[in-house]
């Protein structure tokens, strides 16, 4: 159990601090550096998709770069559908995009497919070379010292959060995972609630940190204790609510037990 603290401010609500057992974050873009490797993803699927299509290829660039939200200067839209959602949601734009310039749907989805099979191919290791996000490690190790279980929520698929897991040897740090396999999958509050379950603590002993306006209103629906909103790895700035606070590096986050830093 310890105390959660944003800039010297402890968390909590009326005026008390919060009593934390586990912490669960989101994936892409709070605990991993992910944008290069997603970057490459839409560049590749992108790259792919022309190459299999003659009809509509005049306007199909400009739709799949809207949809994955890859703006004129190669950066991802933070709340983009390539940065927040699971690939069969990716796989389905690519499929609408395809069908917008003149494709029945069953062909539609079967260039997306096969669109997706050859980035793939493109695209080895998945999140094997994503490097943790400045100064989680830290946390991680404070979390760990006071007695704070830790998950990872995302939508990304299983392989991939145990990939990046692995990669980075913090198998024995991370109690318990929440895919895009999993259901219900987040944004659902069953999704946390499920989590909670599973880690036997209570919605209202839990911290949520992710980087996505969804996330933070799927924790404020479960009832969890502190939602706090990350900044710190995207290079275009995320919009976030107002109502959640913000932490812009893992060194602005404090961990103390019983009034104790970790």
């Amino acid at each position: 159990m310890a105390v959660l603290s944003l800039r010297g401010t402890a968390l909590g609500s009326a005026g008390r601090p919060a009593r934390i057992h586990a912490v669960l974050f989101d994936k892409d873009g709070t605990i991993s550096k992910s944008e290069p490797k997603l970057l490459a993803l839409a560049t590749a699927r992108i790259r792919h998709c022309l190459s299999l299509v003659e009809e509509g290829a005049e306007d199909l660039p400009n739709l799949l770069h809207k949809a994955y939200g890859v703006d004129a200067d190669g950066h991802l839209d933070p709340a983009g559908i390539t940065a927040v959602a699971a690939r069969d949601h990716n796989l389905i734009s690519t499929a609408v995009a395809l069908s917008l310039v003149g494709h029945g749907w069953p062909e539609a989805l079967a260039l997306a497919e096969e669109t997706f099979r050859l980035a793939d191919l493109d695209t080895p290791g998945g999140s094997a070379g994503t490097p943790p996000t400045d100064g989680f490690l830290d946390l991680l190790m404070a979390l760990r010292q006071s007695g704070v279980h830790c998950a990872v929520i995302s939508n990304d698929d299983r392989a991939g959060i145990q990939t990046f897991i692995e990669h980075h040897g913090l198998r024995q740090e991370f109690a318990a995972i929440w895919s895009a396999e999993d259901s219900p999958r987040k944004p659902d509050p069953g999704a946390i609630h499920q989590l909670c379950q599973g880690l036997g603590v209570g919605p209202e002993h839990c911290a949520l940190i992710g980087d996505a306006n969804s996330d933070l209103r799927m924790a404020r629906s479960a009832g969890v204790a502190v939602v706090l909103g990350y900044g710190g790895g995207w290079r275009r700035p995320v919009d976030l609510e107002e109502e959640f606070p913000l932490v812009n590096h893992w060194r602005e986050l404090g961990v103390a037990v019983d009034g104790k830093p970790a």
